[in-house]
């Protein structure tokens, strides 16, 4: 998952993350063994560059997994001040062929997303000659002019897409001569390609990108769900027939979708097909889709399934331990004590360890060790399970960060200052 900061992202007009939301969040994600990229894909000016390490720094030492980059002067000071930090090559770099790519692969880029207008031939050349990882995009809207080098809202009116400004004058609807209607002839349709997954997965693309740009959660969750679910339809049996179910392409058509759809550039090369001309922006999204969207996944609290095993016998210290995300923690807690009337029950014991709502984890399993006689106060029972579920989310977390430190090559902590390339 990309997403933006409060600095150097190309949606300076979104409500986008701070800082510390950044980090949490790379926390959340780890636990959960999911990336979190963060785009830094704006051309820079010299006065803003002194900010970039700082800026930086902290979220790499929270365990940052990539960046997405525009600016090659932002590239070079990135790949000596963070080594092994995955550097991303934004499709605004303009990358066409494998000659950019092997340049940008020597600059430490180890994923470039090519310039939308390539065909597929042209993105698996790519792929085959450099052996860089590849990304693409498969959804969402589509700008008029060439990935990288559009200028018209900077000339029209002072605001560049190349510092995440873009006013979108490609949506405008405009008259060639007095008297005639209004046309959009810059606007294109929006990709929709989950027909083609089979062609894009057998060309090698190691990573499919969904455009979201200024979207609702709603939007993100259920394009990336269906585009989920028939990749590894695809996967799982790929002799079998390739065929999307119609309700499924009625949903995805009705979640915030042009007014038609194209398949971008895999297979033409110029199209005018491909331009809304007499169509306004956007359709909108049907309100029950979207209530549906909401129940099914956002409302819904993810949570990591964990074992647990309890050890409370009287005269001896409690002791919880917690199984889950390939790491196990064990805590031990207050002194158990002979019950003088009614024991602590088997049940009740279960029922308190299990209330793990507030935190990132669900019990599945839980093995009790209990002689049946003993007593806790309730109070020592809640905070020998609140140990343990923060000692297991701390560790799985550190364990995740520390494998992808050790993936990346990471040494040392950054370096602080930075040379304009």
């Amino acid at each position: 998952m990309y997403l933006g900061g409060e600095q150097y992202g190309a949606r300076a007009y979104a409500g986008n993350f701070s800082s510390e939301e950044i980090a949490s969040a790379l926390h959340i994600a780890h636990i959960f063994d999911k990336k979190v990229y963060l785009t830094v894909n704006t051309l820079v000016k010299e006065s803003e560059f002194d900010g970039l390490v700082p800026y930086i720094a902290p979220l790499y030492e929270a365990g940052l997994d990539g960046v997405i980059i525009q600016d090659i002067g932002v590239l070079a000071c990135l790949r000596q001040r963070f080594p092994g930090l995955a550097l991303h090559a934004s499709t605004q770099m303009t990358v066409t062929g494998s000659y950019g790519a092997a340049f940008l692969k020597k600059m430490g880029v180890c994923r470039v997303v090519p310039a939308r207008e390539l065909s597929l031939d042209e993105i698996q050349d790519i792929r085959e000659k450099t052996g860089l990882e590849v990304e693409c995009f498969v959804h969402g809207a589509m700008c008029y002019a060439y990935s990288g080098q559009c200028l018209f809202s900077s000339i029209l009116g002072g605001r560049s897409g190349n510092r995440g400004r873009c006013a979108g004058p490609c949506r405008l609807p405009y008259i060639a001569d007095k008297g005639k209607k209004a046309q959009y002839p810059l606007s294109l349709k929006d990709m929709y390609t989950l027909p083609m997954l089979p062609q894009l997965l057998q060309a090698g693309i190691n990573s499919f990108k969904i455009e979201g740009r200024m979207k609702s959660p709603e939007y993100v969750a259920g394009v990336t769900a269906m585009y989920r679910k028939y990749i590894d339809q695809y996967l799982s049996k790929p002799e079998s027939v390739f065929k999307i179910a119609p309700r499924d392409e009625q949903l995805i058509r009705q979640l915030y979708i042009r007014t038609d759809i194209c398949k971008g550039y895999y297979y033409k090369h110029n199209d005018k097909s491909m331009v809304t001309l007499t169509e306004p922006g956007y359709s909108g999204s049907s309100p029950e889709v979207l209530q549906d969207i909401r129940e099914r996944y956002i409302a819904k609290n993810i949570a990591l399934p964990i074992t647990g095993a309890a050890r409370i016998r009287a005269g001896e210290p409690s002791e919880l331990t917690f199984v889950g995300g390939g790491v196990s923690v064990t805590v031990t807690g207050e002194p158990v004590s002979l019950a003088r009337n009614k024991p602590l029950g088997r049940e009740d014991i279960a029922q308190r360890i299990g209330r793990l709502g507030d935190t990132c984890f669900r019990l599945s399993k839980l093995d009790l060790d209990t002689d049946d006689a003993s007593f806790m106060p309730v109070k020592a029972l809640n905070e020998l399970r609140r140990a343990a579920a923060l000692a297991l989310e701390t560790k799985n977390s550190c364990s995740k960060d520390a494998f992808v430190r050790k993936y990346h090559g990471r040494t040392g902590r950054a370096s602080s200052g930075c040379l304009r390339a």
